[in-house]
Formats: structure tokens, sequence, C-alpha cells
């Protein structure tokens, strides 16, 4: 730690950086880095320190009296006199040491991979001792089978499919962690210009639509909306898993009608002429969780430092991604053509919110996408209602067991509260979709509402 030349600090600053000034005539001002890294010894021993100056000298008032006075080297040297700070440091650091070090972690190319790029431009990955190669991936279905071939420690995936890959959802089971959320709301339900006048889904029988994956948030959410409309989604449209970077072509060429994707894509669709937005997924629920960070039980039981240290870059990224005055930043980097591979000015639209929506309407909505990372389990809950509701998974699976389980909620208010992150009180919350609140306490009931369904 760097110190004035009068040993006398006043902290001010956010969690990560904090700059500090001391109280003598010169005002010196250095700059403090207190972020809990692995990478860095002297930020952990920096940790246990403060925590002893806190747990020793009282509240915040009379602690920074303190401090004033003695100066924190003088007040350390107290300290050392009652505690063995030392061999805390030293246990502290050996207990954060990574226990795997070099990565791969995937990501898919659509605006949801924001976190996992902005955790490895911002250095996030490496301030946490981890030497991360971010790996880009084809489908979900290369995911999936590059998760269970252990080729990837973490990747990218779909909310939901932790879910399946947990429960042998149409293949072997494998038990898969959701460590985070990696992207709330963030998609379009977008239809070809030619449908314009169509506006109704009413109308739309006998219509086809692309979604990235079956299963996937965007799959359940489109049944939602339509059969919340009185069509019936297994009977009275087509739904079928096209790539993201495929589906404005297959728009353009009459192949499909639509597509609930990404709000890259539907944003492409107006940037090329070829689509109009009919309405954002946040419209449908806004808050929905959409992609997540998923990882290997294993690597939670096997590695844990490691699972952390994922966790801890990843979360802190999806932190300064929320931030209002770091989209354009960020947007200018995830349209790089080794990430997204898209215009600027389109990612801009979908990461700032102000975009045009296909019809001559300019929108402003600036939590278009969000990247609020809890992973809320009465999100798991909600999602296996509806994978029950059209026969995806038993009719008897226990919904908060297999939530406890994938979405590892309690790790992460632990973490959240350590990066001093908004911790939720709770791992259930509260959700409306379509004006229709969700009780996680009753998911039978929710599902029995239904009158369309496939069982």
């Amino acid at each position: 730690m760097w110190k004035s030349p009068c040993n006398k600090l006043h902290i001010t600053g956010g969690s990560r950086r904090q700059f500090a000034a001391c109280d003598c005539a010169d005002g010196h001002s250095f700059t403090l880095n207190l972020a809990d890294s692995a990478a860095a010894p002297s930020q952990n021993i920096s940790d246990v320190r403060r925590t002893a100056l806190q747990a020793v000298f009282g509240g915040s008032v009379d602690r920074r009296a303190v401090l004033r006075a003695l100066g924190v080297p003088a007040a350390l040297a107290v300290l050392e006199t009652m505690m063995p700070l030392s061999a805390l440091e030293a246990v502290a650091q050996e207990k954060r040491t990574p226990e795997k070090t070099e990565l791969s972690i995937g990501f898919i190319a659509i605006s949801c991979c924001t976190p996992l790029v902005i955790a490895d431009n911002l250095g996030l990955f490496r301030e946490n001792g981890l030497d991360v190669e971010l790996v880009r991936t084809p489908g979900w279905g290369a995911v999936r089978e590059r998760l269970q071939n252990e080729e990837y420690e973490g990747s990218h995936v779909l909310s939901t499919l932790p879910i399946a890959m947990s429960m042998g959802v149409r293949g072997t089971a494998f038990p898969t962690a959701l460590a985070l959320i990696q992207n709330t709301n963030g998609n379009s339900l977008t239809l070809a210009l030619k449908h314009k006048d169509k506006r109704d889904p009413k109308n739309w029988k006998g219509m086809t639509f692309a979604v990235p994956f079956d299963m996937s948030m965007q799959d359940l959410l489109l049944r939602y909306y339509v059969a919340e409309q009185g069509i019936n989604p297994t009977q009275d449209i087509t739904i079928k898993s096209v790539p993201p970077p495929e589906m404005v072509a297959n728009l353009k060429a009459g192949i499909i009608d639509g597509f609930l994707a990404p709000d890259n894509v539907a944003q492409m669709a107006v940037h090329t002429s070829v689509g109009f937005i009919h309405t954002l997924s946040r419209d449908l629920w806004n808050g929905h969780p959409c992609c997540g960070f998923g990882v290997s039980e294993d690597l939670v039981k096997n590695a844990p430092n490691t699972f952390l240290a994922l966790t801890r870059a990843v979360a802190m990224a999806s932190d300064h991604a929320s931030k209002a005055e770091n989209r354009k930043s960020a947007a200018a980097i995830i349209a790089k053509p080794k990430y997204v591979n898209a215009p600027v000015e389109a990612m801009e639209a979908v990461l700032t919110g102000s975009f045009d929506d296909g019809l001559g309407n300019h929108r402003n909505v600036p939590d278009r996408i969000d990247f609020h990372a809890f992973p809320y389990q009465s999100m798991a809950v909600w999602m296996m209602t509806q994978m029950k509701r059209w026969g995806e998974i038993p009719q008897d699976a226990s919904y908060k067991q297999i939530a406890e389980k994938v979405f590892h909620a309690v790790d992460a208010q632990k973490l959240f509260k350590e990066a001093e992150l908004p911790v939720p009180a709770a791992a259930y919350g509260k959700h409306d979709i379509m004006g229709k609140p969700f009780d996680a306490n009753n998911p039978d009931g929710y599902l029995n509402s239904f009158t369309i369904r496939k069982t």
C-alpha cells in the first residue's frame, strides 16, 4: 500500500478503486486498489487488515477518527501486538488461490456475451489470478457438448441449459451449475416487413418463427406470448431452432416469418430493412433472465477458488456493463470482429436502448438490455413450470430441489457481499409475466392455470 508523507488517510470512492487524500496542508492524493483479487496478494492482505481495524476500532466514524489520529501503519502496528495478522493474511491468500488458472471459456456471438467480453477487456480475469481464453462457439449444441467433454471450464449458456443438462433432458445428464445470470431482457420479437400490417397475433396461424434453441428463454417466452393471445404454439404455428447469425437471411428469404432472438439480431433486421421490431422481450417480462454463465458441478466442487474467481470477474463486469455511462464503450468493444462482428451503431442501439424499430419510430428504452447478474432460484422454478407445460420435463420433477441445486444463488449472495455489490435478501424473488404474478411457492397452481398446454 502506498503511503502519503503524513501517513493519514481519508478514503472516498467506489468499492474497486478508491481515491485517498491525506489531511495535511499539502493534500497528498493517491489511488488505493481495494479489489478482492486472488491475483494480488497485497489486496487480500489489505482485506484482512481492514477487517481487523473495523472489528477492533468499531464503527466507521470511530475508525476514521483513530486512523486520523494514529495513521494506518501505527494502527496496524498496535493490532500486530494483539493478533497474528501475518498468519491470517497467509491463510486468506492460500484459501483464495485458484486451483486452476488456465481456462477456456466459451461464448456465443450475440449481445448477451457482453459481461464475458468486458471481463476480458478490463483485465478482470487477470485481476482474479486467471488466464482465460474466450472461445467463440458456433451454437448452443456445441456449448453443451464442449462443457460435457470438459473442453470448456465454463461458458456463456442459455439460462435454461444448466437445468436441462443437469436433468438429462434430450441428452445424457451432466450436473451443471448456473453461477450468474449474464443478461436480463435483451431480446425482440421481430417480424418480416411484409407482416407490418399483421400485428395481431391472432392472425399468425400458419406462420413460422425461429428461436435460437429448443427450451431457450426465447422459446419459452414466444410460446407464452402467443398462448396468451389464444394461439397454440404446438398446433397453430411452427417454431424452429435457427442459429442467430442465420436468422436475418432466413427472414429475408421468406423461410421464416419472424423470430424471437437477441437484440443484436433484431437490430440487424431493422438495419438491413428486412424486418421490424414487433415487441421487446422486456415488455413481456421486465427483468427476465436470458443468458447465464455456466460451469460444471465438478469445477465447483474440485476447484472452488477457481469457480469463485471466475464468478467474481463476471459479476464485476456485469456491474460495469449495467451502468449507462459505460454502454457506448461496451458497444464498441463487443462489435469487434472477434466478438459479435456487427456495426457499432447497431450495438449502440442495443446497449443504450436508443433505437429505430423498423416502422419509422425511434424509441428510447434504457433497459432494453440489462445486466443484473443475480441468479434468482425463482427464475429457475418459472422455467421449469413452462418446460413441464410443453412436455419437456417430467410432471413430478421437483421444482425447488432442482432450482437450488443448479442456480447457485447462495454462492452469489456471498460473492456479491464480498465484492460490495447490491445483495438480494432472498434467492426467491417476485416476478410478473405479461401482467400475471408468479409465485414460486405455488408453481403447480400457476402451471394448472393455463388452458393452452401440451400436457
